[in-house]
């Protein structure tokens, strides 16, 4: 196994290039998978992530979480942090408002498949600081797209005859599901943290794997009250990721889902309202998340398996052109194809600048979620022996 042997050391932000990590719990052989991370207002760190014999045909599937006081303290015993008994429960995402309230949206899994997904949401008003927040409210998230018929008519029209290598019954089976509201209400799933934007409008990224397509949740005061953006149809692009862009332009990169290999495109310039024609980054993708954020700095970087196939790479990369072009990259992980996986990052920036990063583990020790914190100069410096840029 050529895994990056990587070695639990302490951070001096803004100094030389720092790099550490720790596995949040000893592997196992349960299923680990889809962590979440969030720095509280304390400047605390809150993950969440989903455990079971599997992932939607498992029962025992529940939402788990950990915290991490500060960098010189472990994380906590895990506990649980959402469970719906006798259904599976997958892919949460935390939200650390600015009001210091804390969110959890996750899909409860109705069905055994992931069209029939069920969201939902919990809302702490204070974290607590121990186990799992406080949860006052919460419920069923209703999502309900507006034109989703319509829309996904023009984006099967504007196919114009591109061959994607997927079945014709594919499309005749999503054009008639996209016209049934049951599969247009059902099936949303949460993977990557919500935007918030200057004028205070919250973006929560939704995709669906129905139709392989996207959709944002919009809140306007802070959570009350929802609308949904136009559908982003690519016919693969899920789980997308927003960063905002100096002149307000707003870029959803997502995870390929079909047989195009690459990290796919979509962008906003009415605050997430309505989005442009997806398209293909020269980023590959093996059909595994990412997560993209905007660092103080002004750049951005970008968490990703720079594969096409298999989830043994995961590597950072900058970008100094506002996600135009990535020009510095360096390896978090790396083993034999078809030997380990490390993926699924969530990805943060803390208050102090050291930027946060959870993925899932899975080696032959077993699943984990692995944390790591580093500075913007460590990715900055490349890989080691070859400075790979």
């Amino acid at each position: 196994m050529l895994s990056v042997a990587l070695v639990l050391a302490v951070l001096t932000v803004g100094e030389e290039p720092e790099f550490a990590t720790e596995a949040i719990f000893t592997p196992e052989a349960l299923h680990n998978h889809a962590s979440c991370v969030v720095e509280l207002a304390d400047g605390s760190l809150l993950v969440a992530w989903y455990r079971g014999s599997g992932e939607r045909q498992a029962d025992d599937v529940v939402i788990m979480g950990s915290r991490k006081r500060d960098r010189g303290t472990a994380w906590e015993q895990p506990f649980v942090m959402a469970d719906t008994p006798g259904y599976p429960d997958c892919n949460p995402v935390l939200f650390a408002a600015p009001d210091g309230a804390v969110w959890m949206w996750w899909p409860t899994i109705l069905d055994h498949r992931w069209e029939g997904a069920l969201l939902k949401y919990l809302r702490a008003s204070r974290p607590g600081t121990e186990g799992p927040p406080p949860w006052d409210s919460g419920g069923v998230f209703h999502v309900t797209p507006q034109r989703f018929a319509e829309a996904m008519e023009v984006a099967l029209a504007g196919l114009n005859g591109a061959v994607l290598k997927i079945a014709e019954t594919y499309f005749e089976e999503i054009r008639t599901r996209s016209k049934d509201e049951l599969y247009q209400r059902l099936g949303w799933m949460p993977r990557v943290h919500p935007l918030v934007l200057p004028g205070g409008r919250w973006l929560l990224p939704l995709y669906s794997d129905t139709f392989s397509c996207s959709l944002i949740a919009i809140s306007d005061d802070a959570g009350r009250t929802w609308s949904f953006s136009t559908p982003l149809i690519g016919f693969g692009n899920i789980q997308p990721s927003l960063v905002r862009r100096e002149d307000g332009t707003i870029v959803a990169l997502m995870r390929e889902n079909g047989p195009r290999l690459r990290i796919r495109q979509s962008t906003s310039t009415d605050q997430g309202q309505s989005w442009g024609p997806v398209e293909e980054t020269a980023l590959p993708n093996p059909g595994a998340g990412i997560e993209a954020i905007r660092l103080t700095s002004g750049r951005w970087c970008l968490a990703y398996n720079d594969t096409v196939r298999g989830r043994h790479s995961l590597a950072l990369a900058l970008s100094d052109d506002e996600g135009r072009t990535w020009t510095r990259r360096r390896h978090v992980e790396r083993s034999q194809p078809g030997e380990d996986a490390f993926h699924y990052p969530s990805l943060i920036q803390g208050r102090d600048g050291t930027i946060h990063l959870t993925y899932t583990r899975r080696t032959e020790a077993g699943s984990t979620i692995q944390y790591a914190a580093f500075t913007e100069a460590w990715i900055e410096a490349g890989d080691p022996a070859t400075g790979e840029p």
